[in-house]
């Protein structure tokens, strides 16, 4: 029996996230365990007149890959994956692990290797999206290992998935395109000003954004988003504004490696210190990827009050609402951000017990805004 949810799901990812049209081809890309949602969103791109076809992965083959393959194998990425970043009008990915840590006991340097051999795939498509060619999506679906991460029953996740993407509501795009309307107003706010200040236990960080774009990303293609649920405000610092420390209160996971209370200090842009109670070795072999890896790609605020918990998924996590967050790395060419790097790793601080201002002007407070 098909679960209504999945049908509404597939609707909200294609009419609103995607905006298929009729004759586009769509690429679906996910694991077995996803197969309810597939088949839906399979039958939804049919209806809507598109050209649909799936890519199913096994997720053991990118341990087996990582563990036994040599460093050309692995630095060798597959050109069917170039020729599809340059050929579908869609791309959807659907996360369906079976195992969240099924990378954990990679060495980090293997891990890298891989990083920055699908460095070009992934500029490939970021182009192709900035210049409005290609739309794409990511999201997930709910299995027992996501659950057992975030410490819930697989039912209860569940119900936090699908109200974290409004499928809960009558009309989950409408109910998106509001939420959208009052993001907007922040964005134009801090689009308004050019020195942000964020200030938080062990936190007090300065950036520069004046003349780079804010974009409000509330879960469709049309508004900046590239994964489905969305919601959060975010832009490309001015790279070399970046100054002060900031101490990430949430953990981040990273291929399957937990990195545990990192602490960064700043300086002209750059890291020039950093420390993680657990997974320094990781964090160390991520700043040194390349010559980007230790600027500031995005910088970003999280408003979707819907997910209000940590769940260790950074699809959710970095849109809780009344956090901060930046990612290490790769700039979204769109924001007007110049950090070019094969890392772009979120990083997640909580300022439910922080303010922010811009300009001088206090704007956000206890975790929210208050223009």
């Amino acid at each position: 029996m098909t679960d209504p949810r999945h049908r509404k799901f597939a609707r909200a990812l294609l009419g609103y996230a995607l905006g298929v049209r009729p004759g586009d081809r769509v690429q679906i890309v996910s694991t077995p365990l996803a197969a309810p949602l597939i088949r839906e969103v399979f039958r939804e791109a049919l209806r809507l007149g598109a050209h649909p076809e799936v890519r199913l992965e096994l997720e053991e083959l990118a341990e087996i890959r990582l563990r036994e393959g040599s460093d050309e194998q692995v630095r060798d990425p597959s050109p069917a994956r170039h020729w599809e970043a340059e050929h579908y009008d869609a791309v959807l990915r659907i996360a369906a692990a079976g195992n969240t840590m099924a990378l954990a006991g990679i060495d980090p340097a293997r891990i890298v290797l891989a990083q920055r051999a699908a460095a070009p795939i992934g500029a490939a498509m970021g182009a192709r999206t900035t210049a409005g060619a290609l739309r794409r999506t990511g999201t997930l679906f709910p299995t027992a290992a996501y659950a057992q991460q975030a410490g819930m029953s697989l039912a209860d996740y569940e119900e936090f998935i699908y109200a974290a993407c409004l499928l809960d509501r009558d009309d989950p795009a409408a109910a998106w395109r509001e939420l959208g309307g009052q993001w907007q107003r922040i964005a134009d706010f801090l689009a308004a000003r050019d020195e942000i200040r964020v200030v938080a236990p062990d936190t007090d960080l300065t950036y520069r954004v004046g003349g780079r774009t804010w974009i409000n990303s509330s879960g469709s293609n049309e508004t900046g988003s590239i994964n489905f649920p969305s919601g959060e405000v975010y832009s490309g610092p001015i790279e070399d504004s970046v100054n002060g420390t900031v101490r990430f209160t949430y953990p981040a996971v990273y291929q399957g490696t937990l990195v545990e209370d990192v602490r960064l200090t700043f300086r002209a842009g750059r890291v020039v210190a950093a420390t993680a109670a657990r997974g320094q070795a990781l964090l160390d072999r991520l700043l040194d990827l390349d010559e980007g890896s230790r600027g500031v790609g995005e910088v970003a605020f999280g408003l979707n009050e819907t997910i209000d918990r940590f769940t260790a998924n950074i699809l959710f996590d970095e849109k809780i609402g009344g956090t901060m967050h930046l990612a290490l790395g790769q700039s979204y060419p769109a924001s007007g951000g110049r950090n070019r790097s094969a890392l772009h790793w979120d990083l997640i601080c909580d300022l439910r017990a922080g303010r922010v201002y811009a300009d001088g002007q206090l704007c956000y407070e206890a975790g929210r805004f208050t223009i």
